[in-house]
């Protein structure tokens, strides 16, 4: 039998199940998308019960094949999800949406005793984002449902959820703990002292290449505590270009563009500009920003098919038009998007009004989100640094207009396709190579 590292890669929208080989080439892969159920309060979540099942049933199939030998399991999914168990190691509670509404007015004391939301924010590098922030649901929890907080006995995120399901260990790691938070003390490199304050306790993080040798099904296998897939994602370029300096744009329903090198901690500005720090799997600080450009882009295309009665795919088709990006950019119009953080993500017919084609319509929306990109970048470059390469991973990597807007509005910087393919699988996968023996 061939051996292989299994990874179980989480999204939104697709759940997937790879198998990566010696070379870590993917010799197999199944995909599948489940409907959103409702959460105690009616809101729509994943179906987590329906998940489950499938990700055991899916490492199961394999086994019973008889084909490859899983050699080790690894985890990559969304961040902002929690799961809550209770003493009996039960889960009790639906894994709630991070898109569902929270009222932050509601937790302005909390951000008041802790020296403000500006300085709280800095310092967690965790925007007020709501529901984003899984620290905030914890406190939402704790608040709002203090029945169902009564009998909380461990705080997992998603990745380590999944991992647990297998080792029956609660675990935490530093990708998904340093993923907008606001748990994670930036200044110090440790858990912020408001867990203990409100008896919170978590896990302590460990390494991204710890793993628990459990048997599963009969065979024992390393078990990986999981990542968060943006942190991932970034892991196979690091190995590819040996620490030289890159920025890496991962593109999908978030465009989060990350510099792994920045040495200068997190501004006010930065902070208010969309800018945060995830952390490596080695608990390094990596200096990004989180914008919900893809969401837009989704959207819109969908409002485009139906006012210009095309195919929702249309975009895929056009022909690369330099001379109309040039054109748009020194019209520098705003159209779409609002001058300052994107607050309204749905789209509006009515501004369709305004152009003669698609094609316009569609190169001026992609102008919009490529401009919010350059700022990104600038944003998170510390200020003597030289960028030059640009990497660019996920959806967009195939959007020759975006790409065309980035080289012209930056052309000092040299966009890099990344060539490896699922970066979050990889990325996990790669963590556990000294178990593929």
């Amino acid at each position: 039998m061939e051996k292989v590292i299994a990874i179980v890669d989480i999204g939104k929208t697709n759940k997937k199940i790879f198998l990566f080989d010696k070379t870590f080439s993917i010799v197999y892969q199944k995909s599948v998308k489940f409907d959103e159920v409702t959460d105690d309060d009616g809101y729509c979540c994943d179906d987590l019960d329906a998940i489950e099942t499938w990700v055991k049933n899916g490492i199961k199939t394999i086994q019973d094949e008889g084909k490859y030998q899983i050699k080790a399991i690894n985890f990559s999914t969304h961040g902002a999800s929690l799961v809550y168990l209770n003493k009996n190691g039960e889960r009790i509670t639906p894994l709630y949406n991070y898109l569902k509404p929270l009222d932050l007015n509601d937790y302005s004391d909390f951000y008041e005793s802790q020296g403000g939301t500006a300085e709280f924010s800095r310092k967690t590098a965790s925007p007020a984002y709501g529901m984003l922030n899984t620290g905030i649901q914890m406190l939402s929890l704790k608040r709002n449902k203090p029945e169902t907080w009564e009998h909380v006995h461990a705080i997992l995120h998603y990745p380590q959820y999944l991992s647990y399901l297998f080792t029956g260990e609660i675990t935490a790691d530093f990708t998904s703990v340093g993923a907008h938070t606001a748990t994670w003390d930036f200044d110090k490199m440790a858990y912020h002292s408001w867990l203990k304050d409100e008896n919170i306790t978590l896990p302590e993080p460990c390494k991204g290449n710890e793993a628990v040798i459990t048997k599963i099904n009969g065979e024992p296998i390393a078990v990986g505590t999981g990542l968060h897939d943006s942190s991932s994602s970034i892991i196979p370029i690091l190995e590819n270009e040996n620490n030289n300096d890159f920025v890496l744009l991962s593109t999908g329903t978030w465009i989060i563009t990350m510099n792994p090198f920045s040495k200068e901690t997190l501004t006010q500005h930065q902070l208010q500009n969309n800018c945060l720090c995830f952390m490596t799997p080695e608990k390094q600080q990596v200096k990004s920003s989180m914008q919900f450009l893809g969401r837009i882009h989704e959207v819109y295309i969908k409002t485009l098919s139906d006012f210009y009665k095309v195919d929702i795919d249309y975009h895929l088709d056009l022909v690369l038009n330099t001379r109309l990006c040039k054109e748009l950019i020194e019209q520098n119009a705003r159209v779409f998007l609002s001058e300052g953080i994107d607050t309204d993500f749905e789209a509006h017919p009515e501004y369709l009004q305004n152009f003669l084609s698609y094609e316009t319509a569609y190169y001026q929306l992609i102008y919009e989100i490529s401009k919010k990109v350059i700022s990104a970048i600038e944003l998170i470059s510390d200020e003597k640094a030289t960028l030059k390469d640009v990497y660019i991973s996920g959806g967009f990597n195939k959007n020759k207009i975006f790409i065309a807007f980035l080289e012209i509005l930056k052309p000092s910087i040299t966009i890099k396709i990344s060539d490896c393919k699922n970066e979050s699988a990889l990325g996990a996968a790669l963590l556990m190579k000294d178990y593929l023996k």
